[in-house]
């Protein structure tokens, strides 16, 4: 697949999940250009973002890449020029440091200095006060190399994948306009709880790294239409996820996901969704030990299960707390309850007429049967589920 975007527009979103399989064969290190999904219509960037993606040429634009550069010299540029200048271009250079003269550029809206050997971002980036568009890919930076105070910029669009980030700036976390992050090709480990802060967010890609959990604080974003966590070692997404109203893409492919949980169901905007290359299994419940209930949870189950009365009259209140921590069997068919012991159970159930997605359950025995999917076709006691060729799994899950 060819980087550039002159072909884009002839492709389906949905084809580009499906053929991007790596991150080498992605634009941004693992991420689509924004433009090519602005062509797709699949997000809704902030207008001045969206402006300067659609008018890449005229006196606006400086493009200074491929010229070999280790400064930039402004004696050959006027301050009429500069003035003018609201799009710079400076890949494939030899930059290492920021070149302090680009502040002079004061009506700047997009920087891309991507694919030089930059490793630190001075102060002199904070003079460029109208800027909402930086890209710096593929380059040496990490988390020690950008300015304090650059979260107090106005900054709306950021992409710094293909760099050395082990782990998400704070200065980033504290844009409160970015609509836009991709750190995709970075070392990052963990995503901090506090990207909850990113509340106008509508774009994350964090692919190509080595994140293993989710937290739950990823949930409060209420704008976020597009999360890339593809290529990383990702075990399981917590359920808050399907808090995600805005959520219509979600990129989840060589990951190390076994099931997914109930809650996705709700993420009813969902369009694109990507599994494949995850240890996704039908008999997941088979290699799952069971550890019988103690006799405190026996006697708890009789007391719920049969709806006998009790108070702080009756008994201690640890034991009145610990019966009203009782969790009900999901199974229709079955009454019981369960507090510690359970056994967790894997549903194939269909969403949305494209996906049949492992669904996680907890029973309250190895004997109760899986609970009815949402789909009032299925046999939720037939065992045909478990015997679908592996060919057609893969097909209908990772395809």
């Amino acid at each position: 697949m060819d980087n550039s975007d002159s072909g884009a527009g002839t492709w389906k979103s949905g084809e580009l999940f499906e053929c991007c399989a790596t991150a080498s064969e992605l634009h941004l290190d693992g991420s689509f250009h924004l433009s090519t999904l602005i062509k797709f219509k699949m997000f809704a960037l902030p207008g001045s973002a969206m402006d300067v993606l659609e008018n890449m040429e005229g006196d606006s634009v400086l493009n200074l890449s491929r010229m070999n550069l280790d400064t930039v010299s402004l004696e050959d540029i006027s301050e009429e020029r500069k003035n003018e200048t609201q799009q710079l271009l400076l890949t494939h250079n030899r930059l290492i440091v920021f070149p302090e003269s680009i502040a002079n550029f004061r009506n700047l809206l997009f920087l891309d200095i991507s694919s030089n050997g930059l490793s630190v971002i001075c102060d002199d980036i904070l003079e460029l006060t109208k800027l909402r568009t930086l890209i710096a890919k593929n380059n040496r930076m990490d988390e020690f190399s950008l300015p304090k105070d650059l979260g107090k910029m106005g900054l709306e669009v950021v992409n710094f994948s293909g760099n050395r980030f082990e782990e998400v700036p704070s200065q980033l976390l504290e844009l409160q306009r970015l609509k836009s992050l991709s750190l995709g090709g970075n070392r990052l480990k963990t995503i901090p709880p506090n990207i909850e802060n990113l509340t106008s967010l509508e774009l994350l890609y964090l692919g190509g790294n080595g994140i293993i959990s989710i937290p739950p604080e990823l949930a409060n974003l209420p704008y976020l239409s597009y999360l890339g966590l593809c290529d990383n070692r990702i075990q399981g997404l917590p359920p808050q996820l399907a808090q995600l109203n805005s959520l219509r893409s979600l990129s989840l492919h060589n990951n190390l996901l076994t099931y997914l949980p109930r809650e996705i169901l709700n993420l009813v905007h969902l369009q694109e969704l990507s599994l494949r290359g995850n240890p996704l299994v039908v008999r997941f419940v088979k290699d799952l030990l069971y550890n019988p209930p103690s006799l405190l949870e026996l006697a708890g189950r009789i007391v719920k299960s049969r709806n006998l009365s009790y108070s702080l009259k009756d008994m201690p209140g640890n034991l009145v707390s610990y019966l009203d921590s009782a969790s009900k069997c999901p199974n229709p068919k079955c009454a019981g309850v369960y507090f510690d012991s359970c056994v967790r159970h894997i549903k194939f159930v269909d969403f949305c007429g494209k996906y049949r997605l492992p669904l996680m359950h907890y029973l309250c025995s190895p004997q109760c049967f899986s609970p009815c999917s949402s789909n009032s076709q299925s046999d939720c006691d037939s065992e045909d589920e478990f015997n679908i060729p592996q060919h057609r799994m893969q097909k209908v899950l990772l395809g």
